[in-house]
């Protein structure tokens, strides 16, 4: 049996309320696949909009909608887990688009496992082009701890990454889509996936599982453990997002080579990977 070591907070299976699971038979398939990858604790997080919270009514329709959603998905654990003679840690959150920089995140339904990190995306796959940081600063200087979504499949990523440099310069973290290394999310996605593990920037790796296909999470730390990089692995789906749900800060993630020492001026990984030069 696989044991269930890892940790993904970045999912959509709450069945009907949002472009994830359809339904209770997806969210359970969905649970099913989590198991098979060694996802012992999934944090689930639907999506959300920002601006929602300066809205007093359409933020309590919203919420209605993720508490039906989230007594569904109960369920169904339950259901999995008794199939299974125990059941995997199922917590909740959301995925907040930050469509304003600075959205009330006190209700702890919309931060992860209800501790202080928060997941957030900015809208259109698109970063803000002038001070984009300004979100993570002000996320912080109200007491919460915002986790950047997928940085790599932003569409206007400066070359030099500077942006993220900032990110984190600021306090911000960042969470890797678990399939963008392998080409999930296209040949541009999987160069700056390299580049960020690369400078040592990521400091987790989920999902972002919207119950088709596979999590991908086993295939991730299979391709990292294949070029020597066991502990980053490790670190980045089983230690540090440990800690985010016990509310610590993630421990450093030493940057990852994706090229052998023997391997002299060999075509960067993402090419090697896709037969691209």
């Amino acid at each position: 049996m696989t044991a269930l070591r890892r940790t993904d907070f970045h999912s959509h299976l709450m069945p009907g309320v949002d472009d994830g699971a359809r339904d209770e038979s997806f969210s359970a398939a969905a649970l099913e696949r989590f198991r098979g990858e060694g996802v012992g604790r999934v944090v689930t997080t639907p999506h959300f909009m920002g601006s929602l919270t300066l809205v007093a009514e359409a933020l309590a329709t919203r919420l209605a909608e993720l508490d039906a959603g989230w007594a569904s998905l109960q369920r169904v654990a339950a259901g999995e887990g008794a199939a299974h003679g125990g059941a995997l840690t199922v917590a909740r959150g959301a995925e907040v688009m930050l469509d304003i920089p600075d959205p009330d995140l006190s209700d702890e339904r919309l931060r992860l496992a209800g501790g202080p990190f928060v997941l957030v995306e900015f809208p259109g796959l698109q970063l803000p082009p002038l001070n984009a940081e300004y979100a993570v600063v002000a996320l912080r200087q109200k007491g919460w701890r915002p986790v950047i979504a997928h940085p790599e499949r932003y569409r206007n990523v400066d070359e030099e990454l500077v942006t993220f440099a900032r990110f984190r310069a600021a306090g911000g973290r960042m969470q890797l889509n678990a399939a963008s290394l392998s080409g999930g999310y296209g040949a541009r996605a999987a160069a700056v996936a390299q580049r960020l593990l690369a400078s040592g920037w990521v400091d987790y790796v989920s999902s972002d599982y919207h119950a088709r296909g596979e999590p991908g999470v086993a295939s991730f730390v299979s391709l990292l453990e294949s070029i020597g990089a066991s502990e980053q692995a490790e670190l980045l789906t089983v230690v540090n997002p440990g800690r985010l749900c016990a509310g610590e800060e993630p421990l450093p993630v030493p940057p990852v080579s994706f090229t052998r020492p023997d391997a002299g001026q060999a075509r960067p990984f993402w090419a090697r990977l896709f037969g691209r030069t």
